[in-house]
């Protein structure tokens, strides 16, 4: 993460895993690192999973991640991403400070993915500094640390750090990494493997423009996004928010001018469609991954919103590719 190559390698690179950390944005963060090991045929990354006293840690999604060492044996490390997700601030105490302290006195460049950037900010070491964070706790994290030029970017790279916003934007940054380490050629075999879109810039948005700027309503389909394959029932999704199903269903009347059902259908089928077009995966596998109970489900739903068939569709998307 550090703009300057390291002298030697493998570069090593440490993750903090505080309590209910985003696991999504953490591997999307190592994996382009791993596939570039692979492809280049040398380790040229290596990374430490560090957690506060050395045991496993519980991700955001229940899932535990085994660590390979502690605040107080993790030897020195060059770069280090602070990563959180949920109820970051529960996890920051003075013990948390005075290490992260220590190791910005050592030199070492530090970071945040997702929420990480709550504990530097607690530490004192993002004043007057432009960093960015998940855009769901933005507003939060200006009011509670207004010296911090927090900006709703994918991610942010200086000579004094990085951070990027959690999910797939630590795919980019990784990308950026590897680029700038490595070079052109080898970052777009990384992209390729990924099957990631062209590597977005770190000044790009993190939500789309086209939604409507309400918290509560990119909450709601922050939430159905993260739930294509096993959908979540409107007064679920309700609950999830903490409003009424019939407030939602305002919410979305309001800004949207369809239902949140709709706009939930509407948004698996438009990753459907992504997915026939741009990856080999059977019409069955994606008709799961998008949550509907089989086949000839998905093959209506998707003729009535796109006019054509799944195979159709993956036909002239063959047909185009060849």
């Amino acid at each position: 993460m550090r703009l300057q190559p390291p002298d030697t390698l493998p570069e090593r690179i440490g993750f903090l895993l505080l309590p209910r950390f985003a696991m999504v944005a953490f591997f999307s963060a190592i994996e382009p690192l791993r596939i570039a090991n692979r492809i280049d045929g040398r380790p040229l990354f290596e990374w430490d999973l560090i957690s506060r006293d050395g045991e496993p840690v519980v991700a955001s999604n229940g899932m535990t991640l085994i660590a390979s060492g502690s605040l107080h044996t993790t030897s020195q490390v060059p770069s280090l991403a602070v990563c959180a997700s949920f109820d970051p601030e529960r996890a920051i105490d003075d013990e948390l400070i005075d290490w992260l302290r220590a190791r910005n006195y050592e030199g070492c460049v530090l970071g945040g993915i997702d929420t990480g950037c709550y504990a530097l900010a607690a530490a004192g070491l993002l004043d007057d500094k432009t960093v960015t964070l998940h855009w769901e706790c933005l507003s939060d994290f200006c009011t509670r640390f207004p010296r911090v030029d927090a900006v709703e970017s994918i991610y942010e790279v200086t000579d004094e750090g990085f951070s990027c916003a959690g999910g797939s934007a630590a795919i980019d940054m990784s990308l950026d990494l590897i680029r700038r380490r490595h070079g052109d050629a080898l970052a777009k075999q990384v992209r390729d493997q990924l099957i990631h879109e062209q590597g977005r810039r770190p000044a790009s948005r993190q939500r789309d423009s086209a939604i409507p700027q309400d918290p509560m309503l990119q909450r709601a389909i922050t939430l159905m996004d993260d739930n294509l394959e096993s959908p979540l029932s409107i007064r679920s999704l309700a609950n999830e928010l903490g409003i009424t199903w019939r407030r939602l269903d305002r919410l979305f009347a309001r800004h949207l001018a369809i239902s949140p059902q709709q706009t939930y259908l509407s948004r698996r089928l438009d990753h459907a469609y992504w997915l026939l077009s741009e990856t080999p995966h059977s019409i069955m596998n994606i008709s799961l991954a998008c949550g509907f109970a089989s086949p000839s489900s998905f093959s209506r739903a998707f003729r009535l919103h796109y006019g054509s068939t799944p195979s159709q569709l993956r036909q002239q998307a063959v047909s185009n590719r060849a």
